[in-house]
């Protein structure tokens, strides 16, 4: 593989996963700007905003993300978003090889509920992600109101 499976990016991904763990990101780039090898960027703990400041606008940058939101009183849901970021200033040949590549990524970042393709930071609006991750969990117990 190209490094998505390496030791360090797994380890991140069980993190997140983790209810036992503060970890809700992880962040995998492209060691060299022209180069093949995916690696663990970084991980944090401050969600869907604080990862929004590492994306590259030059590059292209895959995230996994856990998301905790509440449909009522009473429920709390934990969903996962795969996010493949393109950035709006990535080079031609880069962004022509995402197809090909994001299906290695999404062997090992394997369990999400969805996918979120972005090329901008408006794309990764929190509340958007909460209400797609609602409607693709099936149940809504708070009665459509997103």
């Amino acid at each position: 593989m190209s490094g998505a499976d390496a030791p360090e990016i797994l380890e991140a991904y069980e993190a997140v996963r983790s209810d036992k763990d503060e970890t809700n990101w992880l962040l995998i780039s492209y060691a060299a700007p022209t180069g093949n090898q995916l690696v663990l960027s970084q991980t944090g703990t401050g969600g869907i905003e604080e990862l929004k400041d590492l994306l590259d606008d030059t590059q292209v940058q895959y995230a996994y993300v856990r998301v905790e939101y509440q449909n009522d009183a009473e429920s709390k849901r934990v969903k996962f978003a795969l996010v493949i970021w393109i950035g709006a200033q990535t080079k031609v040949m880069r962004k022509a090889r995402v197809s090909i590549e994001s299906g290695t990524v999404k062997q090992v970042l394997a369990h999400h509920s969805i996918q979120v393709d972005a090329d901008s930071k408006r794309d990764l609006d929190e509340q958007d992600i909460i209400a797609r991750l609602r409607k693709a969990g099936g149940a809504d117990y708070n009665g459509g109101r997103g």
